[in-house]
């Protein structure tokens, strides 16, 4: 299943930092396999394993684990300890303020903390220089994922804020945090309730290495929690779509689902999307994954998405994309252009 693909704006933040210590991003690019074309494009996405590559080039070119991003490096090896530190706690709450007792002995680092109020607990995360508001944002992502990693089960956010508008990409933190989000925020952080603070940790070291070996992309790779309509609806398409060019009309999905047509399409509206903008960004996803990672003649791809002729699917390429299905092609050209 083609996992979901990122956008461009994420690929020209995560490459600030080293641009200003003065490394020369485009062969980062390029072995990362991205077209450095493909930066000037508001609507071009690159897949996980294009991102990735790129975080590891990055964080090689920086050594720096906030990949310069931040007021001043993070050696590598930090995090880990940091894990390390956190493991030997009792409880979930015991390890977040270790955990920010430990970056805090480092002057110049992101200002972390965590802070218990009436409604629950609050996480906030605050870096100056941030100009993209990516290592900020990142790091609520990754504090969350590992809290929910120590215990062995998903915590359900309440809430997600940031300090800066919103961006072009907007609709997509929803699904990211899985929970209300607000832009313009007097702080960027997310809250969740008291009781999981309570939680023990079930991990050991050996599950700590492992995790590291991963770390920290694995962390902020998207996951598919099912928590909304909209993550069960584009699940059972890019599942459907894995062995057959057809995909399910929506009577079939919400018979799936045990609602009617008219119910679904009111709880996709809900949730800001419909069925045929799930069905373009599942297309939209397995045509880059296809395009980029493989040597799939672009009309064979064409043909396994669904579509009759090439043109309908350059058309619907650019639609998605602003730019032809060659130009996401593998940066080293091997890839089959017909």
């Amino acid at each position: 299943m083609a996992r979901r693909t990122i956008t461009v704006h994420h690929v020209r933040a995560v490459l600030r930092g080293a641009e200003r210590v003065g490394v020369d991003t485009v062969p980062l690019l390029q072995a990362a396999q991205i077209p450095p074309l493909l930066l000037g494009d508001d609507r071009a996405r690159v897949t996980a394993a294009q991102f990735a590559r790129l975080f590891r080039e990055l964080y090689r070119a920086t050594d720096d684990e906030f990949l310069g991003l931040g007021s001043s490096p993070s050696r590598p090896g930090t995090f880990a300890m940091m894990c390390h530190a956190a493991l030997g706690c009792r409880d979930l709450g015991a390890a977040m303020e270790r955990g920010v007792t430990f970056y805090g002995l480092f002057p110049g680092g992101p200002d972390l903390a965590v802070t218990r109020t009436r409604d629950g607990v609050v996480l906030t995360v605050r870096n100056d220089l941030d100009q993209d508001f990516f290592l900020a944002e990142c790091l609520v992502v990754v504090w969350h994922r590992l809290c929910s990693w120590l215990i062995g089960r998903r915590i359900v956010l309440r809430w997600a804020d940031f300090g800066h508008p919103p961006p072009p990409h907007k609709d997509e933190y929803e699904l990211l945090f899985g929970c209300p989000v607000r832009f313009g925020a007097a702080r960027t952080g997310t809250g969740f309730d008291a009781h999981w603070l309570a939680a023990p940790l079930v991990r050991d070291e050996d599950a700590l290495a492992a995790m590291l070996r991963r770390a920290p992309f694995d962390l902020l790779s998207r996951r598919d929690y099912g928590t909304t309509v909209a993550e069960q609806v584009r699940r059972a398409l890019a599942v459907a779509l894995r062995t057959s060019p057809r995909l399910p009309s929506l009577g079939e999905i919400a018979a799936r689902l045990a609602v009617s047509p008219a119910t679904l399409r009111r709880r996709l509206a809900r949730e800001s999307t419909s069925y045929r903008q799930l069905k373009d960004a599942v297309r939209r996803d397995a045509a880059i994954a296809g395009l980029a990672e493989g040597n799939e003649p672009i009309a064979h791809l064409a043909a396994r998405l669904g579509f009759s002729e090439d043109t309908a699917f350059h058309r619907a390429f650019r639609r998605w994309t602003g730019t032809t299905p060659g130009a996401y092609r593998a940066a080293d050209g091997s890839g089959q252009q017909s």
